[in-house]
């Protein structure tokens, strides 16, 4: 301000300091020479020492302003000899990272130029600043732990995408992510890094030595003798692989951890510091001293409890003091290291945050005595620091460190005032504020404090040699039950100190979420809904842009205290208004997805685009929802609107940035919102091989259209949320099916929306990701325990193995000593039993949102398909990853809520409403996996019976136009079991090997539902057409899938006899292995059909029933000729034995063969056996000899060709004892007895036919039928089959119109 320090009087917020004594006694300001006392008490002397009060200057408010001056003005003589360049150093004063010529590759550059994003392979970037004499120091915040290398080079350093710094002669650099030290070679060198440390890189260029610190431990001397002399100057410089990310402080901020005798290379404000700290000193001297008027003395106050209460005397004191103070705290070095310090003080203390009134009042006095601008800044910058220390400061067991400046930030957003600006200008749109809401996991257990509060580890070692937790649980050990015990007590001490962080980051949410907070403009929750909105926006519409994405860890921790905040804000509505919901039972109301009052983005919705949907049920909307779509509103969104949509947008977006980036070839824009290392926004695009934002290597190119989607641009107000008399808000458009009841507040629900979304986006990814640790300590403790029994075996002679062994045994040990510590970490901040009950919360949530909206019939299409993911989502993540320590079944409601969630499968699978091809396959991949587990099954029996029968019915449907191979799966999962020889949960040649996931729903043991067959063999019986369609679909699938196999294994035999007999496409293998695969399942179903409902084959009154049994016939003579030839394709291929084609034997696919063979021809009634009989023994392909193949009755010329390979084992039934019981076995010989007997009968009487009256089509049964009108005839057999899926004539592409019995006539 230009009237700063000028005259007597000054005006700051409108404040007139008069000169004339008479007004003292009007406004009550204290006599002369109470005043003067006060005042020389106040402004002390830099020694502190107090002149006698004969020698001091009288002080009145009339020439404080100079004796104010001539104070500040004292020890800062050597101001100037600061300003010289000093020695040692090149360069600007102030240090930052060169974006103009300084580079190499593609890098991401923050605003205040000192955070860098690789944005390329290996991107190097140095600072404008070298020093070439003394000893200087730097730090580097690190906020990814991945690949970079930190240090020193020179100007002469020519770096690439490949080499970079630490890989050229003169530059020399750590790498704390693979513990190695660089300078041309490598060594080892220093400890591993983890986001959130901080390395400091010291130079001595007086002794030609290198050093690093971590987290302020040194590393050691990483380089000696390094080259110095004319010429040699180094600068600080970076090299990062792509998304990788840090922050450098060359010393414009305090520096975390100097270093004695070193120098940061940017000066601090020396000057400006000292007088801070002064003008804070008399700042603090007022809040001490009090005025007793009556008495006429001063007085010494609690500091904590003061307040201004409107004395004119402090008040016109202090006004003095920010005249001074004001300016310099909108400077960075000095809110961090004055400001910042100084309010840690008064909470320094303890207790709660509301017992330290002092911090509100010294907001209080800023907003008073500071102009706008200054306290806006001021507030950036303090929340800023905040943000940095709470990020980077290490973790102790206490997390002292994190509290410290949680409880800070909490006292500062208590300030209403404070904490809308903050909202409005910096939480979201300057800061990552997310941040505040995470808790960084320890890499390094020993640094994080955790052995002292963990000191005995444990794990569970009982793995069978599969992985799967052994069914023989031995008795635990006195030893491992103690060690148990002192791990849990461990992780509960450590679960009580997180618990704090967690609450205090909940009572920031709930300040945020504040809506009683009117005074001076819009509520807090109203300016964070709009900001929260913003957020999701850029998170789901950048998914592929990981530089702009929250990363996940940080999403995990904000969901679970958004929750918290959220429910106690919910409830707490509900204990005012009786009838409103508790949190118990929130959802969210289905017009909240078509009114439009709530922004889902470019989000697909359940029935596609919203803009068709608009289209196509806009009379649904008006009849249901009483909303008019504005016609001018559907034409604006069809597609031939969209680049005028694009192009606004884009210069919307442009005007508003005028900063913003060019990228190569001017394709990329300035992302939205950036993985900033600063924790702020990335504004710089920096490219070697394109441009760069400051100095152009040449002309920029016009920006490409990039579609930008933003929130409209007028701000929601409370009434366009919440509602007024006459309008309701998010509710506007309530469908008739939903009650009209009162939920909770509207802004609660768009919140509760919010999170939904949110764990969409990417906290279920993120909890998946986390259960590794926990495979980790398994596959650990598994070798531990190898390596134990190793040991106990091994022989006393051979000691060399034995040492071995025991170094192996305690590699393991240290291991899992230091994975159990962070699994204990892990398990209280991701997976404790308060976040699974988060998560089934959530869960529950979604199942009555999507409860809610099906009742509104066609309006369901407007949900966003993220709500039926949550749903599944959410169950997947409470079964498999929260269940190693926290068991799903002790949920409240657990099984009504199975129950619900398997009606909403059931029902939605097939729902005509959903269209998006992906969301469908989710429904049935999430049906198929909870009918493999016998508590979610029984969870599907127990739903209506009108739904179960619904879904059997959906399930039947013919195979075409649908993903069948699910559905298949799901029918075959409801059968195992109950099949011939079905009862294994893995095949009997794969029982050696060790699976892949002991946990995957197909090694799941059997659990058929006779309930589901019972109504599947009901659907078949009763629909006459519904089983000819839906056999028909089964039998063309199987031809298909089983002739793909044969067609693949020839070509893999043909490649692996080939002299070079490389390799076969794994790709290859595994296609053959799935057509294997589903030949199985699909002959699995078919016996399931002949088994439930066996008249839909051999009851011939039925019209397709014997041309569905001559099929059926068809293909299983065709599948047992292919298996069971001796030396054969088949057989060539199985003992190969190649990777990928595991699954590919002899034994699924015949026991499923005779299955069938066994229920049509031994446990049927004497008609139907002979039907089937007579249809198997008509079919020109049967052979006797693949049915004996069965129980290994060999031909007598293959057993004499055989006879030298006596090692080679024939396949017999009789082998597999423990899958096929006895009674299984007679049925087989029973059959084969029936059909040796009846085949020699058949060849007795069976008259051979010309070949004129053979079917021209089969050539294998007599014409029997004439078409019409063409009069082309052929066997029943084939034109039934054919008129299934075509009515064209075989021969001359005539429609068919009937078929004609034909007989040949006698004469001929």
């Amino acid at each position: 301000m230009t009237s700063r320090g000028a005259g007597t009087a000054f005006s700051r917020k409108n404040y007139r300091l008069s000169t004339e004594p008479e007004k003292s006694k009007v406004t009550g300001i204290v006599n002369s020479r109470l005043l003067n006392d006060y005042l020389h008490r106040v402004f002390t002397s830099a020694d502190g020492n107090q002149p006698a009060a004969a020698y001091r200057k009288h002080l009145t408010f009339q020439n404080l302003q100079e004796h104010l001056e001539r104070l500040l003005a004292e020890e800062n003589g050597s101001e100037d000899s600061r300003d010289q360049v000093a020695e040692g150093r090149l360069g600007p004063s102030t240090v930052v990272l060169d974006h103009t010529s300084g580079f190499e590759g593609l890098l991401l550059v923050d605003d205040d130029l000192l955070g860098v994003i690789g944005h390329s392979n290996f991107g190097s970037i140095r600072a404008t600043t070298c020093v070439y004499k003394g000893k200087w120091i730097y730090e580097v915040l690190i906020s990814s732990q991945g690949l970079m290398q930190i240090g020193w080079c020179t100007l002469n350093c020519r770096f690439n995408q490949e080499e970079g710094v630490g890989d050229t002669p003169d530059s020399y650099a750590y790498d704390g992510n693979r513990v190695r030290k660089w300078n041309v070679t490598t060594t080892n060198y220093g400890k591993s890094w983890a986001a959130g440390d901080i390395v400091s890189c010291l130079i001595d260029l007086d002794e030609g030595t290198i050093a690093f610190c971590l987290n302020g431990i040194s590393l050691g001397t990483a380089f000696d003798n390094i080259t110095r002399g004319a010429g040699m100057a180094y600068f600080p410089a970076i090299s990062l692989s792509f998304k990788e990310s840090v922050a450098f402080n060359f010393g414009s901020r305090p520096l975390r951890y100097p270093v004695e005798g070193y120098r940061p290379l940017q000066d601090p404000p020396v000057a400006d510091l000292l007088k801070a700290r002064k003008l804070l000193g008399y700042l603090k001297n007022v809040i001490h001293i009090g005025i007793d008027v009556t008495e006429g003395k001063l007085v010494e106050k609690d500091t904590s409890m003061w307040q201004l209460q409107g004395e004119p005397t402090v008040l016109i004191t202090l006004a003095h003091i920010f005249n001074y103070f004001s300016p310099l705290m909108c400077k960075v070095y000095l809110v961090e290291d004055v400001l910042m310090t100084f309010l840690l003080s008064i909470l320094e203390r303890g207790g709660a945050v509301e017992a330290h009134p002092l911090i509100q009042q010294l907001l209080d006095l800023m907003w008073l005595l500071m102009e706008e601008y200054e306290v806006h800044e001021c507030l950036k910058q303090l929340l800023m620091s905040l943000l940095r220390a709470y990020r980077f400061s290490p973790i102790i067991p206490d997390l002292g460190l994190q509290i410290h400046y949680l409880r800070l930030t909490i006292a500062v957003l208590k300030h209403e005032k404070s904490r809308k600006y903050l909202l409005s200008n910096v939480l979201f749109d300057v800061l990552r504020s997310v941040v505040f809401f995470y808790i960084k996991s320890p890499l390094r257990v020993e640094e994080a404090g955790l052995q002292e509060l963990i000191p005995t580890t444990w794990w569970p070692n009982r793995f069978t040699k599969e992985g799967k937790e052994s069914k023989e649980v031995k008795e635990e050990s006195a030893e491992e039950r103690l060690r148990r015990r002192a791990y849990e007590r461990g992780c509960q001490r450590l679960k009580k100190r997180i618990e704090v962080v967690e609450g205090l980051q909940v009572q920031i949410l709930k300040l945020l979420l504040n809506n009683k907070d009117r005074g001076g403009g819009e509520a807090s929750r109203y300016i964070f809904l709009n900001k929260f909105r913003k957020f999701l926006q850029e998170n789901a519409s950048n998914r592929g842009n990981l530089a702009v994405l929250c990363p996940p860890e940080y999403m995990v921790c904000f969901l679970h205290r958004l929750i918290a905040a959220l429910r106690y804000f919910w409830d707490g509505h509900k204990a005012k208004t009786p009838g409103a919901l508790s949190s118990e039972e929130a959802y969210v109301p289905p017009q909240l997805f078509y009114n439009g009052k709530v922004d889902y983005f470019d989000l697909q919705r359940l029935g596609g685009l919203l803009s068709h949907l608009k289209k196509t049920l806009k009379d649904d909307l008006a009849a249901k929802a009483n909303i008019l779509i504005d016609p001018a509103e559907l034409q604006a969104v069809t597609m031939d609107d969209l680049d005028e949509d694009e192009e606004s947008a884009t210069s919307a977006a442009q005007s508003q940035r005028p900063s913003a980036a060019l990228a190569i070839g001017g394709a990329l824009a300035r992302p939205a919102w950036l993985s900033s290392p600063t924790l702020g926004r990335a504004n710089r695009f920096l490219s070697t091989a394109a441009v760069s934002l400051m100095n152009p290597r040449r002309p920029l190119g016009a920006l490409e259209k990039i579609k930008v989607l933003s929130l409209r641009a007028e701000q929601r107000t409370r009434e366009d949320i919440e509602g007024t008399h006459g309008n309701d808000g998010l509710l506007l458009g309530r469908p008739p099916e939903e009650p009209d009841q009162p939920i909770t507040e509207n802004s609660l629900l768009e919140v509760l929306d919010g999170i939904v979304m949110m764990y969409n986006l990417s906290v279920h990814q993120q909890l998946g990701k986390m259960v590794g640790v926990s495979d980790d300590v398994n596959e650990y403790a598994m070798a531990l325990k190898d390596t134990e029994e190793k040991i106990s075996r091994c022989p006393k002679r051979r000691r060399d193995i034995h040492e071995e062994l025991l170094k192996s045994q305690k590699v393991f040990s240290e291991k899992l000593n230091h994975l159990s510590r962070r699994l204990a970490w892990i398990n209280v901040t991701i997976y404790s039993k308060e976040k699974m009950q988060d998560i089934y919360w959530l869960l529950r949530v979604c199942i009555r949102t999507i409860e809610h909206g099906d009742r509104t019939g066609s309006l369901f299409a407007f949900m966003p398909e993220f709500y039926l993911s949550v749903a599944m989502n959410s169950y997947s993540a409470l079964k498999n990853y929260f269940s190693p320590v926290n068991s799903m079944e002790e949920l409240p409601g657990y099984e009504e809520t199975l129950m619900r969630l398997a009606a909403i499968l059931a029902k939605h699978f097939a729902d005509s409403r959903i269209v998006g091809t992906d969301i469908r396959d989710s429904l049935m991949q999430a049906l198929a996996s909870y009918v493999c587990y016998p508590h979610s099954l029984r969870a599907v029996e127990r739903i209506p019976e009108e739904q179960r029968i619904s879904m059997m019915k959906n399930l039947l449907a013919p195979y075409e136009q649908r993903p069948w191979a699910q559905t298949n799966w799901i029918l075959v999962r409801l059968w195992r079991g109950c099949g011939f020889g079905y009862r294994y949960t893995r095949l009997p040649h794969l029982l050696k090997t060790k699976p892949e996931d002991a946990s995957l729903p197909s090694l799941q043991k059997p659990c058929p539902s006779t309930l589901l067959q019972r109504h599947m063999a009901d659907l078949l019986r009763s629909d006459r057409d519904l089983a000819p369609s839906f056999l028909n679909s089964v039998l063309n699938q199987l031809n298909w899938a089983f002739s793909e196999f044969i067609g693949m294994i020839q070509e893999i035999q043909q490649a692996a006899e080939r002299l070079e007999r490389n390799f076969v496409d794994s790709r290859q293998l595994k296609v053959c292995a799935t057509c294997f695969d589903l030949s199985v399942s699909l002959l699995r179903v078919l016996e399931m059909t002949v088994t439930l409902a066996p008249e839909i084959f051999l009851d011939w009154n039925r019209p397709s029933s014997e041309l569905l049994l001559r099929r059926l016939a068809q293909l299983l003579n065709q599948v047992l000729n292919r298996v069971t030839a001796e030396r054969n394709l088949f057989d060539r291929v199985v003992n190969l034995r190649l990777p990928g084609l595991e699954s590919v034997d002899h034994y699924p696919i015949l026991v499923a063969v005779t299955g069938i063979l066994v229920r049509l021809l031994v446990d049927t009634d004497v008609q139907g056996t002979e039907r089937a009989t007579a249809v198997l023994l008509a079919d020109p392909c049967f052979q006797l000899r693949s049915i004996q193949y069965l129980l290994g009755h060999a031909e007598p010329s293959a057993l004499a060709a055989a006879a030298p390979a006596t090692d080679k084992r024939h396949f017999s039934l009789h082998t597999y004892t423990e899958y096929i019981s006895t009674e299984e076995l007679t049925k087989v010989e029973k059959m084969l007895n029936h059909l040796s007997e009846e085949s020699k009968q058949a060849a007795a009487t069976t008259l051979p036919t010309s070949e004129e009256d053979l079917c021209p089509i089969c050539y294998a049964h007599p014409i029997s039928a004439i078409f019409r009108p063409c009069s082309h005839k052929s066997c029943k057999a084939c034109i039934n089959q054919h008129l299934m899926n075509n009515k064209d004539c075989f021969f001359c592409k005539a429609t068919i119109t009937g078929v004609d019995d034909f007989t040949k006539p006698a004469s001929s």
